[in-house]
C-alpha cells in the first residue's frame, strides 16, 4: 500500500521547471494543510530539478507568503546555482499557474571534511512514548475540544512529555514543551531512514510553546506561520520523534520560536541523536 506521506509529497514535470502535485485534505489543519507538507511539495520539487544524489538537503526556508489549499497545486523551480559541492534552488507552491502561494529555498550539498560534536543537551526526564498521553486520547467530559482535525487524527500522532493539556489549571511558566510525534505510517526509505522530508512536517508544529506560557484563555486563537526554516543535521531511523519546543518571544501579535527534534531509538529509550533544528516566526489570530 503506498505510503501517505510519500503520494501527498509525489511530483510531476509538467514542463521546464514545472511540477505538479496534489494535497490530500487528511493534511489539513484549520482549515489549509499544514505548512511543512506544502514544504515538503516544494522540497520533493528541488531535489528532482537539481538531480544530484552526491547533494543531499542540508537547509531550507520557507515564506508562506499567501495560501495554499488542498487539491491540485503547481510548483516552479528555479536552479539558481549547481555546484560541485553545492546547489541553490528556489520553489513556488501554488493553487494554480501565476497564483502566489508559498516561496521555499533550498540548499543541498555533498559530505566534506569538518569538525563533528552536538553542543545542544536534549531535554532531561523524558518519558518513552508508550507512557505518555496521546492527542487521540478521550478528553475529560464537558470540555469543550475543538472536532479532531484531519492532520492529527490520520497523519501525525502527538504524546505529549511535558506540558499541560488545555482542560488542565495550571500556573503558566516557561514557554516550553517537549512532545514525542510519530507518523502512523512512518515513511522509511529503502537504507532504512526515515524520508528526512517527513523532519519538515514535524518541525512545523511549534505554537505550542506559546500556549503553555499563556495558559487557558477565553479566547480560542490559533497561529499561522508566516516562515520557517529548518537545518537536516543527521538521519532518522526511527518511527518516534523527540520534540522539544521553546518560544523566545512574543510581541506584536507575533512570536518567535525553535524547535530541535531528536531521536532516541525505536522505542524512544536510546540515547538521543539531533537529526533536525528549525526557527519560526508566526503570528497570532484570534476567533470570537
Amino acid at each position: 500500500m503506498p505510503n501517505p506521506f510519500l503520494t501527498a509529497t509525489a511530483v510531476s514535470r509538467s514542463g521546464s521547471g514545472r511540477y505538479e502535485g496534489f494535497l490530500d485534505p487528511a493534511w489539513n489543519l484549520n482549515p489549509l494543510p499544514q505548512g511543512g507538507v506544502v514544504t515538503a511539495l516544494a522540497l520533493r520539487a528541488m531535489g528532482t530539478e537539481l538531480d544530484r544524489p552526491d547533494q543531499v538537503l542540508r537547509t531550507l526556508h520557507t515564506t508562506f507568503a499567501a495560501q495554499v489549499t488542498d487539491g491540485p497545486v503547481t510548483i516552479g523551480v528555479e536552479l539558481l546555482r549547481s555546484g560541485r559541492s553545492m546547489s541553490h534552488l528556489r520553489a513556488e507552491v501554488a493553487n494554480g499557474k501565476g497564483a502566489r502561494g508559498h516561496l521555499t529555498s533550498g540548499i543541498f550539498g555533498s559530505t566534506r571534511e569538518g569538525f563533528a560534536f552536538t553542543d545542544l543537551l536534549p531535554p532531561g526526564d523524558v518519558l518513552a512514548p508508550d507512557r505518555c498521553r496521546s492527542f487521540r486520547d478521550p478528553v475529560p467530559p464537558g470540555f469543550d475540544a475543538f472536532a479532531p482535525m484531519p492532520f492529527w487524527a490520520e497523519r501525525i500522532e502527538g504524546r505529549s512529555v511535558s506540558g499541560h493539556p488545555p482542560w488542565e489549571e495550571y500556573v503558566p511558566d516557561r514557554a516550553e514543551r517537549t512532545m514525542w510525534y510519530r507518523f502512523d505510517d512512518p515513511p522509511f526509505l529503502d537504507d532504512g531512514a526515515m524520508d528526512p522530508l517527513a523532519l519538515v512536517v514535524l518541525a512545523d508544529t511549534m505554537p505550542g510553546a506559546v500556549s503553555e506560557k499563556v495558559g487557558r484563555q477565553d479566547r480560542r486563537w490559533f497561529a499561522p506561520s508566516i516562515d520557517l526554516t529548518v537545518h537536516l543535521l543527521d538521519a532518522c531511523r526511527s518511527p518516534w520523534v523527540l520534540a522539544h519546543n521553546r518560544a523566545r518571544f512574543a510581541g506584536d501579535g507575533y512570536a518567535s520560536a525553535d524547535m530541535a527534534l531528536w531521536d532516541c531509538g525505536h522505542r524512544g529509550t536510546g540515547d538521543p541523536r539531533l537529526v533536525a533544528y528549525a526557527t519560526q516566526l508566526f503570528l497570532f489570530s484570534f476567533m470570537s
